[in-house]
């Protein structure tokens, strides 16, 4: 059940990503090419969400609100790859 709600986790983005992108016009003015929704797809769902909110709910403007939402945005992205996770010390019989 935790593998589940782990895949759904990382999913969910990349799901509303399609939805948007397949039913609205959300992405149409945001990117000028087609690299950066692909990648942003890929290695940043939720990071490519809050940068087009922040196109369309704050007019593109970047302040102190919209640049903290960023870096949870990046927080969350980079999390599930295990940087800054520690590694546990395995203590074998002959250590002890």
């Amino acid at each position: 059940m935790p593998l589940l709600i782990a895949l759904l986790a990382l999913f969910i983005p990349r799901i509303t990503i399609l939805a948007l992108y397949f039913l609205t016009n959300w992405f149409d003015a945001v990117f000028k090419t087609v690299l950066w929704p692909v990648l942003g797809f890929v290695f940043m769902p939720v990071t490519m969400l809050w940068y087009s909110v922040v196109y369309h709910w704050f007019g593109g403007h970047w302040d102190v609100v919209t640049l903290a939402g960023l870096v949870i945005a990046v927080i969350i992205d980079v999390a599930p790859s295990g940087i800054g996770r520690r590694r546990r010390r395995v203590v074998t019989v002959e250590e002890v």
